[in-house]
């Protein structure tokens, strides 16, 4: 796969991996939102390719931006000598992207609801819930230091559609 280059500088190369029969590209960085906007790129620009709606490409670009942030920040505490893990595959279908850092991990049901009244003026906090409105799946692993994101393309054909239309 070529290497990317970014605005800020960087480069980073994401090597692919077979896993069963879709094909996943995965890439480490470093705990820098710079060198993270490279992978978002390369995620929406596989999207665009298979015709994602916009309304796909800014919920993806949100949640992974979301994801990558909280690992960078909350994860790995912002310390540049620990990497963030993505691996992603984009099919016509759905865009899976798995976003791990190297922290300790938390559990996702302790984080306050930002929607409650004594949180609702908070700064922060809304993450979760945004990535949760915009994904169709977002799953943590046991640890909560690893967070699946799923989108489906809202423009492909349904199963049942693809079966009517051709009988």
């Amino acid at each position: 796969m070529k290497q990317m280059h970014s605005r800020c500088n960087s480069a980073i190369r994401p090597t692919s991996a077979r896993s069963g029969p879709k094909l996943w590209c995965s890439c480490d960085i470093e705990s820098d939102i710079c060198k993270a906007r490279d992978v978002e790129e390369a995620i929406l620009s596989q999207c665009q390719s298979h015709a994602y709606t916009d309304r796909d490409l800014f919920a993806l670009k949100l949640a992974v931006e979301e994801a990558i942030h909280n690992a960078i920040r909350h994860g790995n505490h912002g310390d540049q000598s620990k990497q963030i893990h993505i691996k992603y595959r984009v099919t016509p279908r759905r865009c899976d992207v798995v976003i791990a850092d190297e922290g300790a991990g938390f559990n996702p049901a302790s984080v306050p609801d930002p929607t409650s009244e004594q949180n609702i003026e908070q700064p922060s906090g809304r993450g979760l819930l945004l990535m949760r409105a915009f994904m169709n799946s977002v799953v943590f692993n046991e640890l909560g230091n690893a967070v699946t994101l799923t989108k489906f393309n809202d423009a492909a054909p349904t199963r049942r559609q693809s079966q009517l239309a051709f009988g």
